[in-house]
């Protein structure tokens, strides 16, 4: 079952989502959408209040209720409660709440929206786009942000062609790629750059961005050229290609006198703008 993650926004509250890709359909955090709906500072308390009754009442919704893993606060995978559409649906009439019907407007505008992406790829690059220049965004750093979003899927295809999975190993490698290039892991990048949810390529200036593309596009094209058959000869191949974006960064750093990787963020630039 292919899945494809993501964080789509609300009233710019996140709700975690997983596309599958053989159903053609969204799987959205529960506990999400109850925190969304109900406003409740405990939703987790909420949806367990909420699922016990529902399982008195009998209700399908909470028996056939999936979990899949997902990425929470500290980074890490955990099963998580999830719903797909139309399950949804049927949960939003359980819980009051004025943000009910344009929460379901919502919904149905991210279901239809993906499905128009599948069609036309270009679809997708169009919202991006925009979706970057409202938040104020410049071009140059959109276009890179773009290309950076295009050599990653390139290199998540090359691993899934691996046979490697979603989650635990595409995060080592991650992590392997962007401690070799920048010395740091993804955890202590963002920590670094003040981060917490945010995606950190989002917080990326253009020259980080483009060391990052670097290092992902070089151990694509490693991996292609060595095969590597398991997970461990991977992992050599992510540090080679991360190597490849150190050598670059030093000599950058040299002949500037300037630090690559510091806590200036896209984020802290775009607020001292307003």
């Amino acid at each position: 079952m292919t899945k494809e993650t993501a964080l789509q926004l609300f009233e710019q509250k996140q709700v975690r989502s997983l596309w599958n890709e053989e159903e053609e359909k969204w799987y959205f955090s529960i506990v999400d959408v109850i925190g969304i709906l109900s406003e409740s500072p405990n939703p987790n308390n909420y949806w367990k209040v909420l699922k016990n009754r529902l399982k008195k009442e009998g209700s399908q919704l909470v028996t056939n209720c999936n979990q899949l893993k997902m990425v929470s606060s500290d980074g890490k995978y955990y099963k998580t409660d999830v719903a797909d559409t139309e399950q949804l649906f049927r949960l939003i009439q359980s819980v009051p709440s004025p943000k009910a019907e344009p929460f379901k407007l919502w919904l149905a505008q991210v279901g239809s929206e993906r499905l128009d992406e599948m069609q036309d790829p270009e679809i997708g690059i169009d919202r991006a786009l925009q979706h970057y220049l409202q938040l104020g965004y410049s071009e140059s750093w959109i276009n890179q942000r773009l290309k950076s979003i295009e050599i990653r899927k390139e290199l998540t295809d090359e691993w899934k062609s691996r046979g490697l999975k979603e989650g635990t190993q595409f995060a080592i490698l991650t992590d392997i790629i962007t401690k070799a290039w920048s010395e740091k892991t993804t955890k202590e990048y963002k920590i670094l750059k003040g981060l917490k949810k945010e995606n950190l390529r989002d917080n990326m200036t253009n020259t980080e961005l483009i060391l990052n593309m670097l290092a992902e596009a070089s151990t694509k094209d490693i991996s292609q050229a060595v095969n590597p058959k398991t997970f461990g000869e991977s992992q050599t191949v992510a540090q080679q290609g991360g190597n490849v974006a150190k050598v670059a960064m030093i000599e950058l750093e040299a002949k500037t006198g300037k630090k690559v990787v510091t806590s200036v963020s896209a984020k802290k630039l775009l607020d001292n703008k307003k």
